[in-house]
């Protein structure tokens, strides 16, 4: 099932067909405010959904184009991101888990637009993620019991504005509208196996991200597990997988960005840079062979981000997940 929120957040389910709206069947849901509402129908949901799926089968569907769809966690209480968690293409490629947090008033929806903040970044990348949606309370769970605490799948754009701070956290991940999410969340008895997925980006129709998900470095389970093992994760918690850095690539203004993981679905936002900052556009292929020598356990020595088109490009000793 596809759990949306549209309009002013109220909960719908996508069809085939269409859209359909199913606030009459959980109207107490409505009297929360919409940062609470996808959790506490998660935390329902063996209430709720026999509800929503026979409403979605006898009322009529709406038209997808016709309805403004919003971020399906709009505050979550923790959004994680995974950080180099990808082998990016080395098969034997030892990968530890590890992940930041990013404000999860970065959250924004489709169709919004992600504005780039006016602070001195070398550039600023789009990554785009499997994000897991927890749906019961997991403390130090084991691997092999993790996949029952997961509510289902979303996609998640984690853009970054790079070299404001040393490393990877809060000052260069956190400003608001870097965090687009949705379209829905595609409920996890959909998907029988989350690593067989394909995550793509483009940017104004260039392909950019291309991965498969069998790439991470640890398989989902293990990612939950560690992240269970230091805070509790609870229904509506947030897990973006981190991204295969290949396909990474400067964000500027005018542009428009595209995710799709498939059987997910997929989303577009727009992004706006007010001071009109430009740097050459296509994959940073400097940051992506840093990368790869992360994970090859090489010297990461320096390297340059993409060339900003006034000349700005600068040379760094570290590269962020």
């Amino acid at each position: 099932m596809r759990l949306a929120l549209i309009g002013d957040y109220r909960p719908a389910i996508v069809t085939p067909a269409g859209v359909v709206d199913v606030s009459d069947f959980a109207r107490e849901i409505l009297l929360l405010p919409p940062e609470y509402r996808t959790p506490a129908l998660i935390e329902g949901w063996s209430r709720y959904a026999p509800a929503f799926q026979e409403a979605a089968s006898r009322r009529p569907a709406l038209n997808p184009a016709e309805i403004r769809f919003r971020a399906p966690l709009p505050r979550p209480a923790k959004l994680l991101c995974g950080q180099l968690s990808f082998r990016e293409g080395i098969a034997d490629a030892v990968v530890t888990p590890a992940f930041f947090l990013k404000s999860t008033t970065s959250v924004i929806g489709p169709g919004d637009t992600v504005e780039l903040p006016a602070v001195d970044a070398s550039v600023f990348h789009h990554e785009a993620e499997l994000a897991v949606v927890i749906g019961k309370r997991a403390k130090s769970v084991m691997p092999a019991q993790a996949m029952d605490h997961v509510f289902g799948y979303t996609c998640f754009m984690d853009m970054s504005a790079r070299g404001v701070g040393p490393g990877t956290g809060y000052q260069d991940k956190s400003y608001d509208t870097f965090g687009p999410m949705g379209p829905w969340i595609l409920t996890a008895d959909e998907i029988d196996d989350p690593h067989a997925l394909q995550v793509r980006l483009w940017n104004d129709g260039e392909i950019r991200h291309d991965y498969p998900m069998s790439d991470i470095g640890n398989p989902i389970p293990i990612m939950i597990a560690y992240a269970s093992s230091i805070a509790a994760l609870e229904p509506g918690d947030v897990l973006a997988m981190g991204v295969n850095h290949q396909g990474i690539g400067p964000i500027q203004d005018g542009e428009n960005l595209r995710i799709e993981i498939s059987p997910i679905g997929g989303f577009e936002v727009r992004v706006i840079d007010k001071l009109n900052r430009r740097w050459e556009k296509g994959i940073d292929r400097g940051v992506a062979e840093a990368v790869l020598r992360l994970v090859r356990g090489e010297p990461l020595g320096q390297f340059q981000f993409a060339r900003r088109i006034d000349g700005r490009g600068e040379a760094r000793e570290s590269a962020d997940g």
